[in-house]
């Protein structure tokens, strides 16, 4: 068999999922066990609580905005309680990932180095994989995150870091022109997203400015993101980045919260106020 390429992996997977469920390709015994190893793995580390690791540096987060880094590493704010559904979205994320890199070694890619654990300048984190000589981060998404990736607009609206995340693992291993292996959590399609090396920051030179940074007594002075519009109404909302920020009302003390019938929305300057539940 030629040797495959990541070029095609998204095709090649498509293709032997039709050739499963049509019977044409099977899955041996010794296969379904390893997999459901796997899946056992990921209910016990989802079920444990995860407790937060501070005062470093991981591979992980130095993608962040360099406030909210600072926060994290230097302050005690306790996490927000999560919902049920988004603790099942954790869970879907992990079991999805497995299923990926399981569809994507039975279609004859090379798929190695699963939670290798990885250095760069000091900083260590740990990759879901290679596939085909390259990094590849697996991505669960809803359907706006999924077009991104889709799209190749990951470098426009990157809040979680995930490009230096990247970039850290690839300096760490000597490996280039890797990427992000995608599924849609609502349709199950799956896309590939191999940024360029301009989208990419130079992981070295980031981990060293953020250290100069993160020692600092005070945080950085600059927002992570600006209020925008909440419609036409005059009032402003936290950008997209900040909804989900453990520190949001240190950036906005007088920060106020509104529950729609899709959610809380977080008004930093309430003009006309709205016709439904504020919490308090």
């Amino acid at each position: 068999m030629p040797k495959k390429k990541l070029e095609t992996l998204v095709d090649d997977m498509n293709s032997t999922i039709q050739t499963i469920c049509k019977g044409d390709l099977k899955i041996t015994q010794e296969e379904a066990d390893a997999f459901g190893k796997e899946m056992a793995e990921a209910l016990i580390h989802w079920s444990t609580p995860q407790t937060d690791r501070k005062n470093n540096l991981r591979m992980s987060n130095i993608g962040k905005p360099e406030r909210q880094l600072w926060f994290d590493l230097q302050e005690d704010t306790p996490a927000e309680e999560h919902s049920g559904a988004t603790y099942l979205r954790f869970l879907q994320g992990h079991l999805l990932e497995s299923l990926l890199l399981f569809v994507a070694k039975k279609s004859g890619h090379k798929v190695e180095g699963m939670q290798e654990k990885v250095t760069c300048n000091g900083v260590s984190g740990s990759i879901d994989s290679i596939i085909d000589g390259k990094v590849v981060d697996v991505k669960t998404a809803s359907p706006f995150s999924y077009k991104k990736f889709k799209d190749g607009r990951l470098s426009d609206d990157d809040p979680f870091g995930y490009l230096a995340q990247l970039a850290g693992y690839e300096e760490g291993l000597g490996l280039k022109d890797g990427g992000f292996l995608v599924i849609d959590k609502s349709s199950c399609d799956i896309t590939l997203h191999v940024p360029m090396d301009l989208d990419k920051p130079n992981a070295v030179t980031l981990i060293n400015n953020l250290r100069g940074s993160l020692d600092k007594k005070e945080p950085p002075a600059e927002l992570c993101y600006q209020p925008i519009p909440d419609g036409k109404s005059g009032n402003m909302q936290l950008a997209r980045g900040c909804t989900w920020c453990r520190y949001k009302t240190k950036c906005f003390p007088t920060l106020r919260t509104f529950k729609y019938s899709n959610g809380y929305r977080y008004l930093t300057t309430v003009i006309k106020q709205p016709n439904v539940e504020e919490i308090i």
